[in-house]
């Protein structure tokens, strides 16, 4: 009897995937990410040694490893096909170690994206395992290691037990709480506007115009009333007159495709993911979906992990005949983006599969995220493999006893990518209008005159998006880390999300401050951007792994020893409530765990009395008349029930805002970018205007 080979995977739903395309001679399991790494119960790094790591089996893996070492015995011809980066490498240079694989033989498989095609053809070019690559892993993984393990301990006993340091994750809060002292600190600088509503020469539209300055002079700025109400006095009276137009058109290039850092950010703009979300949907829609027909379980992306642009000729050549049968031919422009310096560009960029499996065709086999998400990365892919888009532009210059006013107009004249995709943007910018009819001396009548009083403005709380974007462009950090990165320091309570801004909490601060004073290599970012171009050499062969430890900790162990001497201990009083203990009397505080906020007694150990936070909405149930309360799922969705569930089983994912004045039934704010507030009553259909509502569901 023939020997089977073996595939090994990280994931089962990978496997069973896999497992459809390689057919019967081959065996599929899955080591379930990590198998052997570091120990969680100390440092496992033998610093005095030349920092040679203690890997050990991951308690709980060591049954699947027998497992896999029988089916690897058994084979005669193992596969590696972990993932395709530096984590998926280490796996499989763990699996060869104990699995007994020569490392130089052709053992390791990777592809890009999970299709028959791509298996099929992987698997007929096995290499060796890429020990650059492996070495880059551990070096990360060690340095890691070492921050957050030798730190965390002076965190515990210095501030409060179950914090945690880390060299990106210590970073992001600097950076964040950096942002909001600019804004504590931000000092608002009066200046005004003077606009004015004109009506063309036909008298029949009405279009607005900005001050400019006076003659021919650069624009000016109105710093106070005094500055405004001297231009409005000069003009009020004085003839509007175009003095100049100036026509042209101006195009817009469609944005390229996905990088793992751009999804996260499209994503938290347009859909309201955030990052983990985001990378939870994406490596789903990469490991396999079973949408039937022709194609059966099928990953419907490409590798989610990549700084990269490049795509290839045959996905490139799918997207244009799709364009060319969808489109007339001006709507079509190939494009190849240039990925830039310093980006790991070892896989593509995020892309479809395949373009023709359109978001609609597979809709109804997708969950609605999942649907969400490979709509946005399809039609980012399409749109980038089309012409730019043309808008028509206007500018006039109007002449008022000397001083100018300037009007601006746009419309949109060719769709081109846009007929696909939009971009989004953190800041929603209202889109120009275009002008009347004008023709140079035409006469202008004057509607209305206003001065408007301006305050400068601070800089804006980072958004989940915005904070990608930041460590990103600040090189720290590597895309895939960035959504665990924010878990992280959201859970350890040094950042709170407020809607959808990021806000440092005083715990954050605090440890700010300690790490600023006596770790500042931490958290400078030019710092850890060199840290990280030092690991990227080392991927590409041009650094030994132990040489980035040298040189990083002989200064790092003596700012430890001198932290533990220099450290003063920092109480930080828990947030008071006004819930009074009932078992005790005394006023519960505010704690934070894992899931959230809760109310802890202060009297602990001798009263161990704990309760959830009761977040009402003001608003009667429908059924029994208690108060509707604001509620969190396991997986952290927000819902609303009855005070008294279970007894009353009310319940609605839609937030309450009060009665229908119609009908008596329960009014609901619907959601999405279109909400509005509707009967909940089917037969009714009364809706009126968004209200201000403090419970933001």
């Amino acid at each position: 009897m023939a020997k089977k080979k073996l595939l090994i995977v990280e994931s089962p739903s990978k496997a069973d995937t896999i497992k459809k395309y390689v057919g019967k001679d081959y065996k599929v399991m899955a080591s379930v990410g990590h198998i052997i790494d570091l120990p969680k119960s100390h440092l496992g790094i033998d610093v005095d040694d030349d920092f040679k790591p203690k890997y050990i089996t991951i308690r709980g893996k060591g049954e699947l490893l027998s497992q896999l070492k029988r089916e690897a015995k058994a084979a005669d011809k193992v596969y590696l096909a972990t993932d395709p980066d530096r984590e998926g490498e280490a796996i499989s240079w763990h699996l060869a170690s104990a699995l007994n694989i020569d490392i130089n033989s052709d053992c390791r498989v990777t592809f890009n994206e999970i299709t028959k095609n791509a298996v099929k053809a992987a698997i007929k070019e096995p290499r060796s395992i890429d020990m650059d690559l492996v070495n880059a892993q551990q070096a990360r993984r060690i340095l890691d290691r070492i921050v957050g393990y030798k730190i965390s301990p002076i965190l515990w006993e210095k501030v409060k037990k179950g914090l945690s340091a880390g060299r990106v994750q210590s970073v992001a809060t600097r950076l964040i709480c950096d942002r909001e002292e600019e804004i504590l600190n931000f000092v608002p600088r009066e200046f005004h506007t003077v606009e004015v509503e004109l009506k063309d020469n036909a008298g029949k539209r009405t279009f607005s115009a900005k001050y400019y300055g006076k003659d021919d002079k650069k624009e000016v700025e109105l710093k106070d009333a005094k500055a405004a109400a001297e231009v409005v006095n000069a003009v009020k009276s004085a003839e509007f007159k175009v003095s100049s137009i100036r026509s042209g058109e101006t195009s817009k290039n469609p944005p390229p495709p996905f990088t793992t850092s751009t999804l996260q950010q499209d994503a938290a703009r347009k859909i309201n993911f955030q990052t983990s979300k985001t990378m939870q949907i994406a490596q789903g829609l990469y490991e396999g979906v079973n949408i039937g027909g022709k194609y059966g379980t099928v990953g419907l992306i490409t590798y989610m992990r990549t700084d990269s642009l490049r795509i290839s000729v045959e996905a490139q050549q799918e997207a244009i005949e799709y364009i060319g049968q969808k489109y007339e031919k001006s709507y079509l422009k190939a494009r190849q983006y240039k990925t830039k310096k310093g980006a790991q560009d070892a896989h593509e960029a995020i892309r479809p599969t395949h373009v023709s499996l359109t978001p609609d065709e597979v809709k109804e086999k997708l969950s609605n995220d999942q649907y969400k998400l490979y709509k946005l990365i399809w039609e980012r892919f399409v749109a980038s493999q089309m012409s730019a888009a043309i808008y028509a532009n206007t500018n006039a210059t109007i002449d008022a006893n000397g001083h100018k006013f300037r009007a601006t107009g746009s419309t949109l004249k060719f769709k081109g990518f846009m007929a696909v995709y939009t971009e989004g943007t953190d800041d929603a910018k209202q889109k120009d209008k275009a002008l009347p009819k004008l023709g140079e001396g035409d006469i202008l009548s004057l509607e209305k005159i206003e001065d408007i009083q301006h305050f400068t403005q601070p800089p804006a709380r980072f958004s989940e998006a915005s904070l990608v974007h930041e460590l990103e462009e600040n090189g720290i950090g590597r895309p895939s880390t960035y959504a665990p990165t924010i878990s992280t320091i959201i859970a350890r309570g040094y950042i709170a999300r407020s809607k959808k801004q990021l806000v440092p909490t005083e715990l954050g601060f605090v440890t700010t401050d300690i790490m600023k004073n006596h770790f500042k290599d931490i958290v400078d970012v030019e710092f850890t951007a060199a840290m990280e171009d030092k690991l990227d050499t080392v991927e590409e062969g041009g650094m030994e792994w132990v040489d980035v430890l040298r040189g990083f900790y002989p200064e790092f162990a003596q700012n430890l020893e001198k932290a533990q001497r220099d450290i003063e201990k920092i109480k930080i009083k828990d947030e008071e409530s006004d819930i009074v203990c009932d078992k005790c009397g005394r006023k519960m505080v505010y704690k934070l765990s894992k899931f959230g906020k809760f109310l802890a007694c202060p009297g602990y150990p001798e009263c161990r009395n704990t309760m959830t936070i009761r977040e009402g909405t003001g608003v009667q149930c429908p059924k029994c008349n208690g108060e509707i309360l604001v509620k969190k799922s396991r997986k952290g969705k927000i819902y609303y029930a009855c005070e008294h569930t279970p007894r009353c089983d009310f319940m609605s994912w839609y937030k309450p805002v009060g009665k229908c004045p119609v009908c008596g039934s329960l009014m609901i704010e619907t959601k999405g970018r279109n909400s509005k507030i509707t009967c909940s009553a089917p037969d009714c259909g009364h809706t009126e205007k968004k209200r201000d509502n403090k419970n933001e569901g």
